[in-house]
């Protein structure tokens, strides 16, 4: 074969990240995967790039839209389907499945983990898996060592693995935030899901979790060993974390529960007692709550705590002994753009704004929302005769008005679903208004 009939070889772990363009030389977004289909007796066939676009939405791209792929870019014909992209059952994803898997050689030699892969352009102008890059496995006598292979030489490339590492995909997941994350993991096959999901820290695991579905979630929980789980359950926001606890079995649940700190399991419990649409199911046992003594330099240091949400980061709690919820008597509160106005040693007490009306914990979710609109809240506290239980903010309440599985509606979708939600919501408060006045 001649220079110029060589085919293309492309590692695909390069790939990743490499800036898609149009014709034109204009950004249509990036490639974050590659979506292969295993055949018999034929390298495994490429079919198309998960190709990350605007709104981080990840999307399909035939390999018929592609016009050239080179290390350092790729060029398309600019047609793009805006349809999030949903993995075939057929389908395999080479960096969320392939990229540290295990393979075996087929002459004996031992076993090795994949560390990338090639793909390479046929005579009939189709992309077919070729050759990988394999770090040798711990036990034989080239251990450790990295070598290229071809396809052809190994077996066990298209069967699942469980528990399998995750090394290449989690390095991608590093500094995307949690609901990035949970849009990669949503798209992975479950156990796969499970895999990766179960090799990221308590904390990231946790938030994550808080911007995932119920399905899974309780698939990712179920995939942990229980002393894991409830490792990740005490890092969670406790209303999100009792959301969870209460999807579960009872006996699960019960178990989970016996596992963790024995505070963190009381707020979950105490959550779990509330109705799910009222204050009480809806809002977190910790928000920022410091004595009127406390001085503005305090509560700007707990604004900025990394594990404050920003929604409840806003807003400091001034109560009375214990600070603990359910405290000591409710004061009011500071509002943190009055804080900034304020000299750091200013106390809080001087500064309280105590026409915040509170909810009670058995308030429904329709009083807690027309409360935030009114005032243009982003947190509201909940009370019980004068003592803080906690405080509900408003992407809480948000979760709970959309759709059940809204995180996987695409835009269009979603609108349709909210303004027909919005249509039924009307109708019932018109009868409801039409029953009064009869």
């Amino acid at each position: 074969m001649s220079k110029e009939e060589r085919p293309t070889r492309i590692y695909i772990g390069r790939l990743a990240g490499t800036t898609v363009f149009d014709p034109i030389g204009d950004r249509v977004g990036k490639v974050m995967d590659v979506v292969v289909l295993f055949r018999l007796l034929s390298a495994p066939l490429v079919v198309g790039l998960v190709v990350e676009v605007a709104g981080k939405r990840r999307v399909f791209m035939p390999l018929t839209r592609i016009i050239a792929i080179e290390n350092g870019q790729v060029i398309s014909n600019g047609l793009v389907n805006l349809r999030r992209f949903s993995q075939r059952s057929t389908e395999t994803l080479v960096v969320g499945e392939i990229l540290d898997h295990q393979v075996d050689f087929k002459d004996g030699s031992g076993k090795a983990f994949i560390e990338d892969v090639a793909m390479e352009s046929t005579r009939a102008r189709e992309w077919r898996l070729t050759y990988l890059y394999v770090r040798m496995a711990k036990g034989g006598k080239d251990a450790g060592n990295k070598i290229i292979t071809p396809i052809s030489e190994v077996t066990g490339l298209a069967s699942k693995i469980e528990n399998q590492k995750a090394s290449a995909l989690i390095s991608q997941l590093e500094g995307l935030k949690a609901p990035d994350v949970a849009d990669v993991l949503r798209e992975l096959p479950h156990h796969r899901m499970v895999s990766v999901a179960s090799q990221l820290r308590d904390a990231r695991l946790a938030d994550v979790l808080e911007e995932l579905g119920e399905e899974d979630r309780e698939i990712i929980v179920a995939g942990l060993d229980i002393e894991r789980a409830a490792d990740v359950l005490e890092e969670m926001q406790p209303d999100d974390a009792a959301d969870l606890v209460a999807s579960l079995p009872s006996a699960q649940a019960e178990i989970l529960l016996s596992r963790m700190q024995p505070d963190d399991a009381a707020d979950v419990r105490r959550l779990m007692s509330y109705g799910e649409r009222t204050a009480g199911g809806l809002m977190t046992t910790e928000p920022i709550v410091l004595p009127p003594d406390a001085t503005v330099a305090t509560a700007l240091a707990h604004s900025r705590r990394a594990d404050v949400p920003p929604a409840l980061a806003t807003m400091v709690f001034v109560c009375r002994p214990p600070l603990e919820t359910p405290t000591g008597r409710f004061l009011g509160v500071v509002h943190l753009q009055r804080a900034l106005r304020e000299p750091p040693g200013t106390m809080l007490g001087e500064i309280l704004d105590t026409d915040i009306e509170p909810v009670s914990h058995d308030d429904g979710i329709g009083t807690v929302t027309r409360l935030l609109a009114t005032y243009n809240l982003t947190a509201i506290p909940v009370t019980y005769e004068g003592i803080l239980l906690g405080a509900v903010s408003v992407d809480d309440v948000l979760d709970h008005l959309l759709p059940a599985d809204w995180r996987e509606y695409d835009e269009g979708v979603l609108d349709a679903a909210i303004d027909e939600r919005h249509g039924m919501l009307h109708t019932k408060a018109a009868k409801h208004e039409a029953l009064q006045e009869g």
